[in-house]
């Protein structure tokens, strides 16, 4: 427990009503989860945070009449109660951060954090990060849009980055378990939210960007800022690792105060790549001098692979072993996952749900695959997202794949028909009898077996890991692995 003068100590507050001098046992943002105190001198401590659906000053007298004994905020209430204590700041969702932190002892402290930020690659770099230093012997942390992990202890993941209450806390089990290091994304929501505001990062790695978010972010160029204050952050003791053959890796750490590194597979760098050759089963790779064999497919495997391998050796650990243990791991789930039935026909289920990540798929496949072999690619567009993609999505496809099927992707709260409609448009007019729309998914992805049972390959892009459909708010049992083992009726 800390007395709310202590939470208090690296906050920039305008005015503060009430004694600070009160034990704080909890925070919270949401009105709903606040309950009176059984310790005395104990009390809650809410934060009404200014959010994108709702604002959180309006709750504030639900707040207090539920228990809280302190309330930070933007704006004072007209009505002050003589048994709480209100403390005013310019920004509550920093002040939430920094608050956070000192209430779990600043647990990214005690720990070597290392962030990830970038539209692709994320999700592969952090879980293959985790991995890599489990196989090296050491405890570390992950946390992932695929799954948080505290050593080999599995947490439930509910968003990319978490909220900064949850992010602090879980940091924290981390150091009580003896973690060493953790490896996280950073979503551009999360920088522009304040979650990840008072961590201190040991390092940070930006992947590449393209367009995406531009509901939240509205232009690119604010995604681009998104991205950047990760790294403008970061202090003068961590390293930027950043991958310069992305036209924008140099903006991304053009103000950070850390150490500047840079990885590449076309320009001279720190760490330099050379593809030798990409495959199904694998690539062959050339990294600083030194050929290895890898478990993973896919030319932008190359990149993750190199960060991976960059941060590792800029975090102490020796270059010859950190290739030996890379070479025997397996891709992250849901990432170019590769599904073979035996009788010739392949499936790749894949998370790629930007226009640059579907590119890159289709773009390795083709690659890979021999003359002759026909390429099917099954794609959607979520709901609620973006818009501006949808017609650009349905035109890689089509470029890319000798036949496509536009099937229905979490609609979330819109109709998947007009989901589809918008897509329609980037079908090229001489391309339309070969590609179908078939809005259920379950029945796009077994009309895409059928078709491609004994020869070929199959690629299911936007979903990846996910074992679910948002459908209007309802989160419905869907896996797409499973749909394509049960049509090709493999264990």
């Amino acid at each position: 427990m800390k007395t709310l003068a202590t939470l208090l100590a690296n906050i920039d507050y305008c005015e503060i009503k009430g004694s600070p001098e009160v034990g704080i046992g909890r925070i919270e943002f949401d009105s709903r989860k606040i309950k009176h105190s059984e310790e005395e001198g104990v009390t809650t401590l809410y934060v009404a945070q200014r959010g994108t659906q709702t604002d959180g000053h309006l709750y504030i007298p639900q707040a207090v009449e539920a228990g809280a004994g302190a309330v930070l905020c933007e704006e004072l209430p007209a009505a002050l109660s003589d048994k709480v204590c209100y403390i005013r700041v310019n920004d509550s969702s920093v002040a939430l951060g920094r608050m956070a932190g000192a209430f779990f002892g600043h647990p990214s402290r005690k720990l070597k954090l290392v962030g990830i930020t970038g539209t692709n690659g994320k999700t592969t770099t952090v879980t293959l990060l985790h991995r890599l230093f489990t196989a090296l012997g050491h405890k570390a942390g992950l946390l992932s849009t695929i799954v948080n992990r505290i050593g080999n202890e599995e947490v439930a993941a509910t968003h990319t980055t978490p909220d900064a209450l949850e992010l602090n806390a879980l940091l924290a089990r981390m150091v009580e378990a003896g973690c060493e290091y953790c490896f996280m994304e950073v979503s551009s929501h999360s920088v522009c939210q304040h979650r990840i505001e008072g961590l201190t990062f040991a390092g940070g790695i930006f992947s590449n960007i393209t367009h995406d978010h531009l509901d939240f972010h509205k232009t690119f160029a604010n995604y681009i800022q998104a991205k950047k204050g990760f790294f403008d952050a970061l202090p003068a003791t961590a390293f930027a690792l950043t991958n310069i053959d992305d036209k924008n890796g140099m903006v991304m750490v053009q103000n950070t105060k850390a150490i500047v590194k840079t990885y590449s597979l076309q320009s001279p760098a720190d760490f330099k790549t050379r593809l030798i050759e990409n495959s199904f089963e694998g690539l062959h790779l050339q990294i600083n001098g030194v050929e290895s064999f890898f478990r993973l497919s896919g030319r932008f495997n190359a990149y993750n692979l190199t960060a991976i391998y960059a941060a590792a050796v800029l975090l102490g650990m020796p270059s010859e072993e950190v290739l030996v243990k890379m070479s025997a791991l397996g891709t992250a789930d849901g990432r170019f996952e590769v599904i073979r039935n035996g009788q010739g026909g392949v499936a790749i289920v894949d998370y790629a749900h930007t226009p640059d990540a579907l590119k890159n798929v289709l773009s390795t496949i083709r690659n890979i695959t021999r003359k002759g072999e026909e390429v099917l690619t099954v794609v959607g567009c979520g709901g609620n997202r973006d818009k501006t993609k949808r017609p650009e999505m349905a035109a890689i496809a089509c470029e890319y794949s000798d036949r496509v099927i536009l099937t229905s992707d979490n609609p979330r709260f819109e109709e998947p028909a007009q989901i589809l409609k918008d897509m329609e448009p980037g079908i090229p007019a001489d391309y339309r009898p070969n590609a179908l729309i078939i809005e259920n998914r379950r029945e796009a992805i077994r009309t895409a077996c059928m078709l491609m049972r004994d020869h070929g390959v199959i690629l299911i892009a936007g979903k990846g890991h996910e074992k679910y459909q948002d459908v209007q708010g309802t989160k419905h049992h869907f896996d797409d692995i499973e749909e394509v083992r049960n049509n090709w009726q493999l264990n």
